[in-house]
């Protein structure tokens, strides 16, 4: 319970510094007309986006651990994993594949287990390890 709180915390703390910053358009004057619509943002990876595939998988794998497991923290890991899309999910193929390395930690383990075992304990309490090491290796490292 402890490691997923100090998971949750350095994600969140992670998440406003990796996220890029946008400033908001300002509204058009009644006499002028709107420019079109910008681009959507170039798809080009970020320093940082194996760390992040890998984070989001880690955090798909525990979503279904933590629910098999009956977990209390259960609801808190897809809630986790719309936040790192809302903040890295900045154009639709960038969020493609950060769902998608959701669903493979997901998908992986639903295919395995049907009931909670210890094993599935284990594989829970080394994700969250694993995802506070990588958490906290992101925030130092891009945190800015």
């Amino acid at each position: 319970m402890r490691r997923a709180i100090i998971l949750a915390a350095c994600l969140v703390a992670a998440l406003p510094a990796l996220a890029q910053q946008t400033k908001p358009k300002p509204a058009p004057k009644p006499a002028e007309k709107e420019a079109p619509a910008p681009p959507p943002p170039a798809d080009t990876p970020a320093p940082y986006d194996r760390d992040l595939l890998r984070l989001s998988e880690i955090i798909g794998a525990l979503s279904f651990l933590r629910e098999l497991c009956g977990s209390p923290d259960a609801p808190e890991w897809p809630a986790r994993m719309k936040a790192l899309l809302d903040a890295e999910g900045t154009s639709p193929g960038r969020r493609d594949r950060l769902a998608g390395a959701y669903n493979r930690g997901y998908g992986g383990y639903a295919v395995t287990y049907r009931v909670c075992t210890p094993s599935a304990v284990e594989a829970a309490t080394r994700y969250i390890a694993e995802g506070e090491r990588l958490s906290a290796a992101l925030a130092g490292r891009f945190g800015g």
